[in-house]
């Protein structure tokens, strides 16, 4: 019988916003930290959202979730295409992602959807990569993981751009 195999993934995250009091108030810190990892030529500058007094040009989990989840599609639409002999010259994604939040506080993710928009360089098989994104989406292990669903509305434009 095949194993699984197992692929681990490791990141440093380190707070970088005591202001001289550490979290001595909930107003008293900055959200802000940046998350690392080996070899990597530089750290993602991260904090928490506006709504929870966090540095609005810096990314916040929710936006690194909607991204993580947008490129893990991208990159798994790009290789089926590839496999198919379908030639992709552009590739971009306005991912949309939405969160709840409780009225004791907590939160939780309950939808992103992805609107690739993807140019490849022939007529006539954009229905074959409105299947890949159905085949990508079905094999992309971070939707997949997620309990919320991830939704996918692809523009497919065939020819020169």
């Amino acid at each position: 019988m095949a194993r699984d195999r197992i692929h681990e993934y490791r990141t440093t995250s380190r707070w970088i916003g005591n202001l001289g009091s550490g979290t001595s108030a909930y107003a008293a810190y900055s959200r802000a930290h940046e998350c690392t990892g080996e070899g990597k030529i530089a750290p993602i500058p991260g904090s928490s959202a506006p709504a929870f007094r966090g540095d609005a040009a810096r990314f916040n989990p929710e936006e690194l979730l909607v991204g993580a989840l947008s490129n893990c599609h991208m990159l798994w639409v790009l290789h089926l295409c590839a496999d198919a002999g379908i030639v992709v010259t552009e590739y971009t994604d306005e991912a949309w992602g939405e969160m709840a939040e409780h009225p004791d506080g907590s939160g939780e993710m309950t939808r992103v959807v992805l609107r690739p928009r993807v140019r490849i360089d022939s007529v006539g098989r954009a229905p074959e990569v409105a299947a890949i994104h159905h085949r990508a989406h079905a094999v992309c292990p971070l939707a997949r993981s997620v309990r919320f669903p991830v939704e996918h509305e692809p523009v497919v434009l065939e020819g020169p751009g």
